[in-house]
């Protein structure tokens, strides 16, 4: 079964490569969380339309789905249909899991090879599993880095915070089947890239075209949520090592505005899809 035109934004790569964006629902964040240790005077007057009673803004729950001429990759799984009451009063969880929202647009999870994790917090992972435990997507291989998964399970009080760990449990098999440590080539023309900063075992996800016009698309998950963190020094409190996250933002946002990829947000709900220029010792994401 092929996506139709209901995806929230769709592109053609180049040579039979096309990437779909799918939002799966959306929830809310403690702002000043978001911001990290940026003071609020730099960050206040961005999101003054934005953020509710509770000081909370609104997240998008981002997720890819890319065909290929090889295979087809479902990138993130959202929180999912498994939150408890509790999960969805605090974070104000809205909107079609994975699983509805797939179907909604004419794709079949069944039909998904593979399901790439930028990591394994609990709005990435949640959507692994259908609301009765069964595998929401029974052909596919979970990649994610296996040293992800060894804190993600790990006993850690600070690291393992943002794990739903009893969940992570009941898929901690089927995961290990895809463990992959470093970069690593999932299909023809699709990489995953260990980044690390935000946690131990994030990656983000390249799927390059091929061709004449051919397009190269980033995924960097969490280390680019939202616009503002397009610039590199700009971390969220949610990072587990924040330097980390400096280093690795530079680095990659450089080949990413030198070379002119397309961005995908993690977490922005209106202008998900962009570039990044240069700005100058830093970076500006330019919605597309």
């Amino acid at each position: 079964m092929a996506m139709n035109d209901a995806v929230d934004w769709a592109r053609d790569l180049g040579g039979g490569t096309r990437v779909a964006l799918i939002q799966a629902g959306t929830f809310r964040s403690d702002a000043g969380v978001l911001f990290g240790p940026v003071p609020w005077v730099l960050w206040g007057g961005l999101v003054n339309d934005e953020v509710d009673d509770k000081r909370r803004l609104l997240q998008a729950l981002n997720c890819l789905l890319i065909e290929t001429p090889a295979g087809r990759v479902l990138v993130e799984t959202g929180i999912g249909e498994r939150a408890d009451d509790k999960t969805r009063a605090m974070r104000v969880y809205e909107g079609p899991a994975i699983v509805p929202a797939l179907e909604t647009v004419g794709f079949s999870p069944d039909s998904v090879d593979v399901v790439a994790m930028s990591h394994l917090h609990f709005d990435h992972a949640g959507g692994l599993l259908r609301a009765d435990g069964a595998r929401a997507f029974p052909r596919a291989k979970i990649v994610a880095q296996r040293s992800e998964w060894v804190v993600a399970l790990g006993d850690n009080p600070r690291l393992v915070a943002s794990y739903v760990q009893p969940e992570l449990r009941l898929v901690r098999d089927w995961g290990a089947e895809g463990w992959v440590d470093g970069e690593k080539e999932l299909l023809p023309g699709i990489s995953v890239v260990p980044t690390g900063g935000h946690s131990t075992g994030h990656q983000a996800v390249i799927v390059r075209g091929s061709g004449d016009g051919a397009r190269t698309l980033a995924f960097f998950g969490d280390l680019l949520m939202r616009p503002w963190a397009a610039n590199p020094r700009w971390v969220t409190s949610f990072d587990d090592f924040p330097l980390d996250s400096v280093t690795r933002k530079a680095e990659l946002f450089a080949q990413a505005a030198d070379e002119d990829w397309i961005v995908v947000l993690s977490h922005e709900a209106t202008h998900p899809i962009g570039r990044l220029v240069r700005d100058r010792d830093r970076y500006r994401f330019e919605a597309t």
